[in-house]
């Protein structure tokens, strides 16, 4: 574990802060240009809308969202087992200060216990490297768009064509209820579990870092012209906006199988991370994971 410039528990409390009340540039600009090519009236009122929200929260410090969602945390570096205890500090000041909805609910009996934590909460994801930092990046996903995740295990034989009709149908299907335009995640292979994890993770990524692999990044930019041709528009409504950017993430998986899966970050894909070295804390709002 390096030596720590400020508390954990501080740092996530302010994560979730920025991740709520301020949007990802790479977010900003990819609305501001949605904006200038949108030609629907309808769809260009939407957008401005919610630019005009983006601008407030950010004034004002508050969430840009009512659902304040629950967030999933990668962790990244060298680090001990206490740094749990941290993140769930964290948000337990973030949920009193900021001040974050108290999302989570048992399952069964929907009981909220008032403070975003609970059994099984928050979701971390571990990141173990030699590397002299710590990274703690953060997603949030409010139910809007979890709702509509979508994973599937398709045929080898589908191919690429079958994959991206899989990603087009699950967007599609899904329509206004997250809140479109959003960035969509894909994952691509590995273990079903892993699939999902992947398409989750793929939301991490800012738009405006292209793919590394070549194959993907084709894919990506199919699905992109594909989707925003849809008509689906700004909160379902029609227009020619539908998405802001997709990002796909793939691993190798089992010769008989190929799993697939669609995480949908809403207008408001909110992400937050911070490095923390020994000299101090740089805050970054996305990254590749």
């Amino acid at each position: 574990m390096i030596k720590l410039p400020e508390p954990i528990d501080r740092v996530v409390a302010n994560l979730l802060k920025a991740a709520n009340t301020k949007l990802p540039p790479d977010i900003g600009w990819a609305l501001e240009a949605a904006a200038g090519w949108e030609s629907d009236p309808l769809a260009r009122t939407q957008l401005g809308a919610i630019m005009d929200n983006v601008k407030k929260a950010e004034v004002l410090g508050r969430p840009m969202c009512q659902d304040t969602g629950i967030p999933t945390f990668y962790v990244k570096g060298r680090f001990d087992a206490s740094i749990r205890n941290d993140i769930i500090k964290g948000i337990r000041a973030a949920t009193e200060t900021v001040p974050l909805r108290p999302n989570t609910v048992d399952p069964l009996t929907r009981k909220n216990l008032g403070d975003n934590l609970g059994e099984g909460m928050p979701s971390i994801h571990y990141i173990p490297t030699d590397d002299n930092f710590l990274e703690i990046a953060v997603l949030i996903k409010g139910a809007g768009s979890e709702n509509m995740t979508r994973s599937a295990m398709l045929n080898p034989s589908d191919g690429i064509e079958g994959i991206k009709r899989f990603i087009v149908d699950s967007v599609l299907d899904a329509g206004g209820r997250p809140c479109p335009p959003g960035v969509i995640g894909v994952g691509i292979g590995g273990t079903a579990d892993e699939c999902v994890a992947m398409s989750k993770r793929a939301l991490m990524s800012p738009l405006d870092r292209e793919n590394g692999d070549p194959v993907l990044k084709e894919m990506e930019e199919d699905l992109f012209v594909k989707l925003n041709g849809s008509g689906l528009g700004p909160m379902g409504l029609g227009g020619s906006t539908t998405v802001l950017g997709v990002k796909i993430k793939a691993a190798c998986c089992h010769t008989a199988s190929l799993p697939v899966a669609v995480s949908i970050g809403c207008w408001a894909t909110r992400r937050a991370v911070a490095r923390i070295t020994e000299t101090g804390i740089e805050y970054e709002q996305g990254a590749d994971l």
